[in-house]
């Protein structure tokens, strides 16, 4: 749950700021948080890219794009002739900015769910999917154990097939491979689809499930009447009442949904004081993005028509610091 509250923190200010002081403050962060559980944990490197290569790459396509589909701004580096569609027009360095500071936002995302894959084992993610949705943590973690078993089988099958002296040199040579693959795999999914449905997997009373259903059905509809009220119509009251009792509503519903479901557990975690420092400093960061607090015009940066130096505010930052908490382990 520490992790969660963390990485909801690296979501929530990727998507609300493009500033680049603070998107390269939390891209810092969340690099030096990922070094330090990968040098702790002794993780090897399997990717095909590094983190830096990859975080370049998507930087460099990012602003490449925006500025390829994008031809405003004062200062043009060159310009194309018109009559090649889409690309045609001034490519201007404010493009160039602004596609550069999307991609920083998506490489601070990909470094937070880095983190999150090396800190946390899929065990323990399932494990927080509320029990109103037990089918699919069920499915989910099928899924996910599949992936290993297939590695395996795939590599079995590449030893098996080398016995024989074949030799993968084309994409024709990969069809022997591929149909012993698709058999294992279908085979092992259907005597798993017939042990589970032996096993009466998902069935329950009907009554109970249609109460549910009728219960979060009508908090999702309050939720979007809501909405529209606050939105088109302008009524603020009536549109918060609704989005609140629409939210009680879908919360009863997933709650009376879970009770059906027996919930044990061999281990119980609990809660160190790490743990509360991971989601202290996470709502510390994620608090000083929400709240009207600071001067959130500094949240907000538009590098059209003219590119600008951007505004800091050193409280916005200094909270940001809060995403330092996992490397204190």
């Amino acid at each position: 749950m520490a992790w969660m509250a963390w990485i909801a923190a690296i979501v929530v200010i990727a998507t609300l700021t493009r500033n680049p002081f603070y998107l390269g403050l939390m891209i810092a962060i969340a690099a030096f948080v990922r070094w330090r559980w990968t040098t702790q944990l002794a993780l090897p490197q399997v990717a095909l890219l590094s983190p830096l290569r990859f975080s370049l790459l998507v930087v460099a396509s990012a602003a490449l794009f925006n500025m390829a589909m994008v031809h405003t701004g004062s200062n043009v580096l060159f310009v194309l002739p018109s009559w090649i569609v889409l690309l045609g027009g001034a490519w201007t360095l404010e493009a160039l900015v602004y596609g550069a500071l999307n991609g920083a936002a998506l490489v601070s995302l990909f470094l937070g769910f880095s983190v999150l894959n090396h800190a946390t084992s899929v065990r323990s993610v399932l494990r927080l999917i509320p029990r109103a949705f037990y089918p699919a943590a069920v499915v989910t973690s099928i899924a996910v154990s599949f992936i290993p078993t297939t590695l395996q089988q795939i590599e079995q099958i590449r030893e098996a097939q080398a016995v024989r002296g074949h030799r993968l040199r084309g994409v024709r040579s990969w069809l022997p491979l591929t149909i012993p693959l698709l058999e294992g795999g279908m085979e092992r999914a259907l005597q798993l689809a017939e042990a589970m449905t032996a096993r009466g997997f998902a069935s329950g009373t009907p009554a109970r499930e249609r109460w549910s259903q009728w219960l979060a059905l009508a908090g999702f509809v309050g939720v979007v009447v809501g909405w529209l009220l606050q939105i088109i119509w302008r009524q603020q009251g009536v549109g918060m009442a609704l989005l609140v009792l629409g939210t009680l509503l879908v919360l009863a519903g997933l709650w009376r949904a879970g009770r059906r479901h027996s919930h044990t557990v061999y281990r119980a975690e609990r809660w160190q004081l790490y743990d509360w420092l991971v989601v202290l400093g996470a709502g510390a960061a994620a608090m000083a993005y929400l709240l009207p607090w600071f001067e959130r015009e500094t949240l907000f940066y538009y590098p059209y028509p003219t590119l600008s130096w951007p505004l800091f505010d050193w409280r916005i930052g200094l909270a940001t610091l809060g995403l330092l908490a996992p490397a204190l382990s």
